[in-house]
């Protein structure tokens, strides 16, 4: 099974790039996780704020696959333990199907995107930066795998 990230935004620090890597440098090729960024709808001052949604929703739906497992990361999704994520995952490998994480820009995704989601997962009630989710998320689905395979990481 492979994970894709979906991220909008660009150009992330190093650091940013330097801890995502350190999560997905161990995880199996069975359980890989690879991060692809999608530029940011047109901004500025006084912009269309659903105009630009509607552009990020348009370049993630061009490189949505059609058989892949999608989760929407949004602030309303269920909200999950790590062991429930752990258990999440198990139920993604037994899918048979890639696995796709969509994650938008700054004022979210594009509704059309999360109503077409297969489930809806909130990190959390509050606002995070984006480039904190990328290393959260790659650190939480590395702690879900070592659960599984019974690694002591995850205590």
């Amino acid at each position: 099974m492979k994970i894709r990230l979906l991220a909008v935004g660009t150009k992330m620090p190093t650091w940013v790039e330097e801890g995502v890597d350190t999560y997905r440098k161990r995880l199996p090729r069975d359980f890989s996780l690879e991060v692809e960024e999608i530029s940011l709808g047109q901004r500025g001052k006084n912009a269309d704020v659903a105009k630009a949604r509607g552009q990020e929703a348009e370049r993630i739906r061009q490189k949505l696959k059609g058989d892949e497992y999608v989760v929407a990361l949004e602030v309303k999704g269920k909200a999950w333990s790590t062991q429930a994520l752990a258990q999440e995952a198990d139920q993604w490998r037994m899918l048979g199907k890639d696995i796709v994480l969509l994650v938008g820009g700054p004022d979210g995704l594009d509704p059309s995107l999360s109503a077409k989601a297969d489930k809806a997962w909130s990190l959390s009630p509050l606002t995070l930066p984006h480039p904190l989710v990328r290393i959260m998320l790659a650190e939480q689905l590395y702690r879900a795998w070592t659960l599984l395979v019974g690694h002591p990481y995850h205590r």
